[in-house]
């Protein structure tokens, strides 16, 4: 799959978001190292915290299914209804849980605005020193 194709299956999987409190639409599409490509968007609760990103919503579907080898996550978001206009980027916790399973210098994301105007970043550069699982004597 390439950088154009996976960023444009976040575009197609923002339209399945779920966000009728802060009206900000996400989709993600994680990209396996065998291929399979998964879908997420941003659900939403009334009680905000039991909520979640696309980004999480891709990588426990991919976990569910067995997956753990992961290659690249592209993001898109912005205003629910409207173009796609400025660059989304995974938040804090989203960061942590790909730190989970990617390799942070291998491990690329793909922030969007179009199928063909994104940036590409590692994860070790979006989170550096982060607490991984060598830190816990795993």
């Amino acid at each position: 799959m390439t950088d154009i194709e996976l960023v444009r299956a976040a575009i197609t999987a923002r339209e399945n978001a779920y966000a009728p409190y802060s009206h900000f639409a996400v989709g993600a599409a994680l990209l396996c190292a065998d291929g399979t490509v998964y879908g997420g968007c941003n659900i939403e609760n009334a009680a905000y915290s039991p909520g979640n990103c696309a980004e999480r919503t891709a990588i426990f579907r991919a976990v569910f299914d067995g997956h753990r080898d992961f290659a690249a996550i592209a993001v898109v978001g912005g205003p629910q209804g409207q173009p796609i206009s400025e660059l989304c980027a995974p938040c804090g916790v989203c960061r942590q849980v790909m730190r989970e399973f990617c390799d942070p210098a291998t491990f690329r994301i793909l922030m969007g605005t179009s199928d063909t105007d994104y940036i590409e970043s590692t994860l070790e550069e979006l989170l550096p020193y982060s607490f991984r699982p060598e830190n816990l004597g795993k």
